[in-house]
């Protein structure tokens, strides 16, 4: 069964996504965007959580290194950790994100991964204790991988946390249920800057349809919108 999916992201208000290129907010400044992503994230009381393999990197903040001795790799998944409660997930389709421990601050780990990632990498995972699943096809399922996560780890509520191309890959297959935004009072102004939402060329125009349920004032001038998404 496929989680209940919410893509939570902090934006500008022009639609940006670093928080380090805001403006500074009359009674607040950058950090403070960080707190409030955090506070809003834990109240929403989710199974995992979910980014892609830039922001794995840079929080995994490991290099390449083989297993000592011999590592037994298993297709189409291996998952060494049912139990834990809660998960970080990394969509790495081609292995390129690589771990020094299990966990990030006591979310077991799950990579999401290419069919033709070679077992070598695979192995080196599985040394580190982290899980993961291989895809079947020559592309990524998403609707499947997450369909192995309800089934085999009990997720039932995931927040996808981006970059921008990941969320823009969910939306556009229909996998999100609620966009959840919180907006600062700031604005980056940068034309090259990253949006919370790619999707390509294509867009998402005629993809999917939004629906505001709440909207509430956060400290230091910040608004957290939720809106439902369903496919139009």
């Amino acid at each position: 069964m496929k989680p209940h999916v919410t893509c939570l992201m902090v934006t500008s208000v022009d639609g940006r996504l670093h928080p380090s290129r805001f403006t500074r907010s009359p009674d607040g400044t950058r950090s403070d965007w960080s707190g409030l992503y955090e506070t809003t994230h834990k109240a929403l009381q989710a199974d995992a959580w979910m980014v892609g393999r830039v922001t794995m990197a840079e929080i995994s903040k490991a290099g390449p290194h083989a297993p000592e001795g011999a590592v037994e790799v298993e297709r189409p998944h291996r998952f060494a950790n049912r139990d834990a409660g809660s998960f970080a997930v990394a969509l790495d389709p081609s292995g390129k994100v690589h771990f020094n421990r299990p966990d990030v601050d006591g979310d077991h780990i799950v990579v999401l991964l290419g069919r033709d990632v070679p077992d070598s990498h695979l192995a080196e995972l599985a040394a580190d204790g982290v899980s993961y699943v291989v895809a079947d096809g020559e592309r990524i399922d998403l609707a499947a991988m997450l369909d192995v996560l309800g089934r085999e780890l009990g997720i039932r509520k995931l927040l996808l946390e981006g970059g921008a191309g990941i969320n823009g890959s969910f939306l556009a297959a229909g996998l999100v249920d609620e966009l959840s935004v919180i907006v600062a009072p700031a604005v980056d102004g940068r034309p090259q800057s990253e949006a919370i939402v790619d999707a390509g060329e294509a867009g998402l125009i005629d993809k999917v349809e939004l629906s505001l349920t709440s909207c509430e004032k956060l400290d230091h001038g910040a608004v957290h919108l939720r809106y439902a998404v369903r496919p139009s």
